[in-house]
């Protein structure tokens, strides 16, 4: 029996799909300022260390496992890796990699990781089409710019409802960069996006497994598929993003259709990319921040009795694992951010590995940090209040934590992180000329060069 529902819809939407069909596929090559184009190099750089310093991980070995039973044809290049895929898988198993350690970029307007879906699906099609550098920097520009002006479109309802919102909007920011980089007409791209729109992908349920990573990399693998599908004259519906059964109106109850019009082609989403100090989840950074703070002020572990947070309510929804039991688990706990901030004054990938989620000592650090939802508190602050052995308190409030758009990760920072996570697999040589073709990318005539530098 069909029962009939009606429910709540905007009949009459804008044309979004058109919109930004017409920008991708019309926006003048690097139409934008050199503040923008120095933005998408560190975004690249910095997805590119992350993919490396994953490349080992198992999340990455059981992935690749899977897909190597399809026979794929080595049509691409993955990261840190000697094997080689088809494109798609390329993009899926790169965009997998790039988010394993969870230190990957956030447009923390929206909490989007764009560059994972995005990235992932360009690199692996450039290589197969042998496009320039200049290609490629267009298409992550004008694929994360739709990814996160379709983010902030539907943000925070869609987010709060339980779509992981890097991959829900990530298929569309993949889909449109690889319309990009392959000259699809506007009409083309319309379609591309209409694809798109029938594969969102990521639950926020999966936070703290290796299906969380899965995410980026299926939507930069869905993304590229429907580039390439409506190359070859696939179609869909013209009005599939602001449709009253369209992306926006099923996947959100918020749809502010401003939000992907206001200044198109005049300011892009990129700009407001952050990039990650500490390897976790972004909302546990100030508490990180904070307890390093700590330590620098000669706060002692042992001489610790309690340590009280004040935070975001999104904190503990999304940070709350009170006892981790390895170090995926860890990227999702305040407690072990906090323990591992003040004992070791950073918290890079090593300090959320199982073995020092088990640590005795970090472990008894841990259970004495004591957190409590404060709603006045914005989500990028914190107020910490260590309690001493001796009677005495320290307080720190972080405004705003290392590596927000207030308190930059500077470019020199970028090239430390990266040789923390790629001098393990590719060695300080080989990464240092990482880094250096990275930064010149736009220029590049194609993409073998750094493309040879990534095997092993």
């Amino acid at each position: 029996m069909t029962v009939n529902i009606a429910a709540a819809a905007d009949h009459h939407a804008p044309a979004i799909t058109a919109q930004l069909a017409h920008f991708v596929s019309q926006h003048p090559t690097q139409g934008w300022s050199d503040a923008v184009e120095h933005e998408a190099h560190r975004t690249f750089l910095n997805w590119l260390g992350c993919a490396i310093g994953a490349a080992k991980h198992e999340a990455v070995d059981a992935a690749l496992a899977a897909v190597q039973m399809l026979a794929p044809a080595p049509q691409a290049t993955l990261a840190g890796r000697t094997e080689r895929v088809d494109m798609a898988n390329a993009a899926l198993i790169n965009g997998i990699s790039s988010h394993t350690f969870d230190y990957d970029d956030t447009h923390l307007k929206t909490i989007i990781h764009p560059a994972g879906p995005v990235a992932s699906a360009v690199m692996a099609l450039a290589e197969h089409q042998n496009s320039s550098g200049r290609q490629v920097m267009d298409a992550i520009v004008l694929g994360i710019d739709v990814a996160c002006r379709m983010g902030n479109l539907v943000y925070p309802q869609h987010y709060d409802r339980g779509w992981h919102i890097t991959g829900s909007t990530g298929t569309l920011g993949a889909a449109a960069a690889c319309a990009r980089l392959l000259g699809l007409s506007e009409q083309q791209t319309t379609m591309a996006l209409g694809i798109a729109a029938s594969q969102p992908i990521g639950l926020r349920e999966q936070f703290g497994t290796m299906t969380k990573p899965f995410h980026p990399g299926g939507a930069a693998r869905a993304g590229l598929m429907s580039a390439l599908m409506a190359q070859h004259g696939f179609t869909s519906s013209a009005r599939s993003l602001e449709a009253p059964r369209g992306w926006a109106q099923v996947v959100s109850t918020k749809y502010d259709w401003r939000e992907a019009q206001d200044e198109l082609g005049q300011r892009f989403e990129i700009s407001f990319n952050a990039y990650k100090p500490f390897a976790c989840g972004i909302v546990i950074h100030p508490s990180i921040d904070a307890c390093a703070q700590l330590r620098e002020q000669g706060v002692k572990p042992e001489d610790v009795t309690r340590i009280d947070l004040r935070v975001h309510p999104l904190v503990l929804e999304l940070t709350g694992k009170k006892t981790p039991q390895d170090g995926l688990q860890g990227k999702f706990s305040v407690y072990h951010g906090c323990a591992v901030g003040l004992i070791f004054g950073r918290a890079g990938e090593e300090e959320f590995s199982d073995h020092i989620v088990c640590r005795d000592d970090v472990v008894a650090l841990r259970d004495k940090v004591n957190a409590v939802v404060d709603a006045s508190v914005r989500e990028e602050s914190v107020y910490v209040t260590a309690h001493l052995k001796d009677g005495r308190t320290v307080d720190v409030h972080v405004e705003h934590a290392i590596g927000s758009l207030q308190r930059p990760m500077t470019d020199a920072m970028l090239e430390r992180k990266f040789h923390d996570l790629s001098d393990p697999i590719l060695g300080a040589e080989r990464s240092n000329q990482i880094i250096q073709a990275c930064w010149t990318l736009g220029k590049a005539p194609n993409l073998q060069s750094l493309l040879a530098l990534l095997k092993p």
